[in-house]
């Protein structure tokens, strides 16, 4: 598992499923303080099962999820977003009916404070979105929808974003401006768990990358070191 040092967020042993099935097996991932770790795979490797998890969506059969020292395990979404994760899943992340201004605005739901600051904060990280706030969000592209999703994971502040395919079904122009913005996000330091199937993309942002397939831990370790292993590459890469 590696030096703790800087340690912000730790999944052990995992194993959850739905009912009888199990989807994960003893699935263990970290994350320190600021860095991007993305996890890879095939389709129904658990990719999204595992941030379902550390976001309490799912409780695990066996295995923990810790927020650096706290057991977090099997907390409800709304109080594991008010420890300081987010998450966007891949579908259904945006309210189309709403504005765009209120979609950020909604995602501050549970702040008490004066949050203009932090939405203008948003706004400067997706000048797209502030050019256009009181269109309704329904009618963006895929990719400014996708941007709506993740500004709105922001409203609170993260220490940790949980990011579910965020280029899915995107055209490769679009695909690579959400990659810089979560290189920009990154920047203000918010640590990201990235799971994504366009998988060398995902890698070449990231410090450490994690190999999920048939529900396992099979390969991990920094991400430069992945990309260039011939069998990760064979399986995962495309070449």
């Amino acid at each position: 598992m590696g030096s703790t040092e800087n340690l912000i967020l730790k999944v052990e042993g995992a194993t959850v499923g739905y009912s009888e099935i199990d989807i994960l097996h003893d699935v263990s991932i970290v994350l320190r303080a600021g860095e991007i770790v993305s996890v890879i795979g095939p389709n129904g490797a658990g990719k999204s099962t595992l941030l379902k998890t550390i976001f309490g969506c799912l409780t695990p059969k066996r295995g923990k999820v810790f927020l650096k020292d706290e057991d977090i395990t099997g907390l409800k979404p709304e109080k594991i977003v008010k420890k300081g994760i987010s998450y966007v899943p891949q579908v259904e992340n945006i309210f189309p009916s709403l504005t765009i201004q209120e979609n950020l605005e909604m995602g501050a739901f549970i702040r008490t404070d004066d949050f203009s600051s932090r939405l203008n904060e948003v706004f400067e990280l997706f000048p797209v979105l502030k050019k256009r706030k009181n269109h309704k969000a329904g009618h963006l592209s895929g990719g400014q929808r996708q941007m709506v999703a993740m500004g709105r994971a922001l409203m609170l502040d993260p220490r940790v974003l949980l990011l579910d395919e965020p280029s899915a079904g995107l055209a490769p122009k679009l695909v690579s401006m959400i990659f810089e913005k979560i290189k920009d996000i990154n920047s203000t330091g918010v640590a990201m768990i990235l799971v994504e199937q366009n998988a060398r993309e995902a890698l070449s942002m990231a410090r450490r990358g994690y190999v999920l397939a048939t529900g396992k831990n099979v390969l991990d370790g920094e991400a430069k070191a992945l990309l260039a292993n011939n069998e990760v590459a064979r399986l995962y890469l495309g070449g």
